[in-house]
């Protein structure tokens, strides 16, 4: 009994750990549509962009990894067009897919709203259907929420706790949000509205759509900017625009049944099916961005137990959603590996400053070359081609000394003949005396 009573405790402490753990990882997601596009990072890249063309070109632009929805379920990215409804001074911008040849479906509005001291209000509300009820963002106002304000643009904020982790929040204000490149062209008198001219399988030529990512894959690659997009942006509760009902909710938004019929049947769950993949967003992200390596992960403490567990494994995922190939196994976690790469990229230098230089000799290869040429053009070898002409003036200067020897015989023998001559003359002539 002691033990079955042990064996009951343990399972009961063990399912509420593993609860735990598991109701942090949810919190991280919605379980719907809207977590496959940021609406933080949409905000950040609307608040870079100059013109809503190059922001719906740069949005659908896959380097950018922001657009990861596929709302028709055919394994492919759903091109997401934007169209301004203006009202005044006011403007309703949509974000919209084309499920189909007959259905299009609204996945997150802006509205940006201007009051007669120039100053702006921006918004960027998801869709229900995708986000549930009031998902909306917005910049962090340095107003707490009310309608008049101070401007202060030299207040930098606070730190705040954001999902468990230490946030630095950039407060901003009115004038400040006015000063947008996109926000500025938009009340410019020379602003010419925009309305995206792609519609179902009429897309730009630029366009090539790819396989969407797994959410965890993508979670894992955005969770890197999560200090940037906790500190400037923030989500809110109430709607500033005032004619959002009668405007846009009761008179523009589109939805499409597909959608609501692909949410009943839970066919948008099968993103959530790779929980590994989530280690292979992280490093895709520090390969493209080395320099921020040392940025702050606002990963939740359910985020690293899960890491560690997908380290363990040792398994180096396919990120792309319907993809049909078997994971490779690896031999140790991605750090592990990228270290050992730091690592012989760092002892390389000092192998070759160890090692002794080889001796070269300079003169010998420069003309290595053109040696055959050069041989021949050299004094060197004149007189090697001269020689057979010495050798000649040798023998003709042996055949002269040959000569003079033989001369030289002569010469003495006519000495001889002569003294011979004389004392036969002196013996000849008688002694006068």
């Amino acid at each position: 009994m002691k033990r079955l009573k042990f064996l009951v405790s343990f399972v009961l402490l063990f399912a509420l750990g593993f609860t735990a753990t598991a109701q942090d990882y949810n919190t991280e997601r919605l379980n719907l549509p809207g977590d496959n596009l940021n609406l933080f990072a949409v905000m950040k890249l609307f608040q870079e962009s100059e013109t809503l063309e190059a922001f719906e070109r740069n949005l659908n632009a896959e380097n950018s990894k922001i657009n990861n929805l596929d709302l028709n379920e055919d394994n492919k990215i759903d091109y997401i067009r934007v169209i301004d409804y203006p009202d005044g001074n006011d403007h309703t911008i949509v974000l919209q897919v084309a499920v189909n040849a007959k259905e299009n479906q609204d996945v997150a509005v802006f509205t940006v709203q201007r009051n007669g001291s120039n100053n702006v209000q921006v918004q960027l509300i998801g869709d229900e259907a995708l986000y549930g009820r009031d998902y909306i963002i917005e910049p962090n106002y340095a107003d707490n929420g009310s309608a008049a304000e101070t401007p202060n643009p030299g207040y930098t904020g606070n730190t705040q706790i954001v999902r468990g982790e230490n946030v630095v929040v950039h407060r901003t204000t009115y004038v400040e949000v006015s000063t947008w490149p996109l926000i500025r062209y938009m009340f410019l008198p020379s602003y010419v509205v925009w309305h995206s001219p792609w519609y179902w399988g009429y897309y730009p030529s630029y366009w090539n759509p790819w396989r969407p990512y797994y959410w965890d894959y993508y979670y894992g690659y955005h969770s890197h900017w999560n200090n940037y997009y906790y500190g400037y942006y923030r989500p809110w509760h109430t709607y500033r625009y005032a004619h959002w009902n009668d405007h846009y909710y009761n008179t523009h938004r589109s939805y499409s049944n597909t959608v609501y019929e692909h949410r009943k049947s839970g066919a948008y769950k099968s993103t959530y099916s790779r929980p590994d993949t989530r280690q292979q967003g992280s490093a895709d992200y520090l390969k493209r961005y080395p320099d921020n390596r040392n940025r702050s992960n606002t990963r939740s403490d359910a985020n690293r137990d899960l890491n560690r567990q997908d380290s363990r494994k040792n398994v180096n995922q396919s990120p792309a959603r319907g993809s049909n190939n078997k994971p490779a196994v690896r031999q140790g976690n991605d750090r592990n590996v990228k270290s050992r790469d730091v690592n012989k990229k760092e002892t390389r230098p000092s192998e070759n400053r160890s090692a002794p230089r080889p001796a070269v000799n300079t003169r010998s290869e420069k003309p290595r070359k053109n040696t055959p040429d050069m041989r021949s053009n050299t004094k060197r070898s004149e007189p090697r081609q001269a020689s057979p002409n010495r050798s000649s003036e040798t023998k003709r200067s042996a055949t002269k000394r040959s000569e003079t020897k033989r001369s030289e015989p002569s010469r003495s023998g006519s000495k001889r003949s002569e003294s011979k001559r004389t004392e036969r003359s002196s013996e000849t002539k008688p002694n006068r005396r």
